[in-house]
């Protein structure tokens, strides 16, 4: 028998854990330090050549992408599926939301401290904004379903809707909204609330409830 699937599998284990081992060290460097890491800095901290980092990953853009992945992980995976896949726009909206916080509060130190890179770095800021770009295309998607349903919000107001849709489930207003202890459970009522209202959708809601 031939040895090279056995060989081949033991590489793709090898790779998965260099893998993992570089994660966990640009996580570990994210935490420690407010200053964007280097990909030598990275390469250091998991014990690994700089050309790994990069055969892995291809740039800063690329680790960073990932890193995102693997916080996001099951999370997003199972959820967002789930969520988008409800026959009720208005439940789906509210699940939406329920997701994004829940996200923001389990990752919550790692989330604020790569978006304050972001303001020192261009390879974070654009790995960002096309990750929040995600959101809220997310979020427009729903919230078509909820005005071709209820009429509301109107093609005159349907964009400013997604605006502040997209405002009310950012990590920077959860941040703000949840001080130094607060969790998604006990901020994610309120965003809902205020999601009607950015709708125009309060007293149908309150026909309906």
């Amino acid at each position: 028998m031939s040895p090279r699937p056995y060989n081949l599998a033991k590489r793709r284990a090898a790779a998965a854990q260099t893998r993992a081992r570089v994660l966990e060290a640009a996580r570990e460097l994210i935490m420690a330090s407010s200053v964007p890491p280097s990909i030598d800095a990275v390469a250091a901290q998991a014990g690994v050549a700089r050309m790994t980092v990069y055969y892995q990953f291809a740039s800063k853009v690329g680790l960073l992408e990932a890193l995102f992945d693997q916080l996001g992980g099951r999370h997003f995976q199972t959820e967002l599926p789930r969520v988008m896949s409800q026959d009720e726009p208005l439940e789906a909206l509210g699940d939406l939301i329920q997701v994004f916080l829940t996200f923001w509060s389990s990752e919550r130190l790692v989330t604020r401290r790569i978006r304050g890179m972001a303001a020192l770095d261009s390879d974070f800021e654009e790995s960002l904004r096309g990750r929040d770009e995600r959101r809220r295309l997310l979020l427009r998607t729903v919230l078509a379903r909820v005005a071709q349903k209820y009429g509301k919000p109107s093609d005159e107001t349907f964009d400013q809707s997604v605006d502040l849709l997209y405002g009310l489930t950012s990590f920077a207003m959860f941040d703000s909204m949840a001080g130094d202890d607060g969790k998604a459970e006990e901020v994610t009522p309120l965003v809902q609330r205020l999601a009607r209202l950015a709708i125009d959708l309060g007293e149908t809601l309150s026909d309906g409830d």
